[in-house]
């Protein structure tokens, strides 16, 4: 891309470290760690009233990045409303692009490895050889019967 931005630098860098599932894992659970507690924090700020302290902010922070939203705490002020917008989107948005860009990462990557092992996708032919195949063993099989 020639004009990437400063987010989608980090994203690609946070993708190439996922060389694995289980550092993928680490990179999703720590993405969602610094969103909650992030928006925790800046909702106890952006609407006090609601949540006058850091663990009220956090508890509806968790609520809303997994999605669960008891509605126990909800924010009443615009700007509260607002940032609960931003990170319902993010929640959802983000995590979802990431699972599935490492996912995508994983797939390029086993398809890199078969092909470097010498392993080829089967071509048309091939697949219409061994249709033919089968044709063959099904009618020596009805011809028996």
């Amino acid at each position: 891309m020639p004009h990437e931005t400063r987010l989608e630098r980090r994203l690609d860098r946070l993708i190439a470290r996922a060389q694995n599932p289980r550092t993928a894992a680490m990179v999703i659970a720590s993405v969602s760690t610094a969103i909650t507690i992030g928006a925790g924090l800046l909702m106890t700020v952006a609407d006090h009233d609601n949540f006058p302290s850091i663990g009220s902010g956090m508890w509806w922070a968790v609520q809303t990045v997994t999605t669960v939203g008891y509605g126990d705490n909800v924010p009443e002020n615009t700007v509260g409303q607002i940032l609960a917008a931003v990170v319902m989107l993010v929640g959802i948005g983000f995590l979802t692009v990431i699972t599935a860009s490492i996912t995508g990462a994983f797939v390029a990557r086993s398809r890199q490895d078969r092909e470097a092992a010498g392993e080829t996708p089967a071509t048309s032919t091939e697949l219409q050889e061994i249709a033919a195949r089968l044709d063959r063993i099904e009618a020596l099989l009805r011809d028996r019967a």
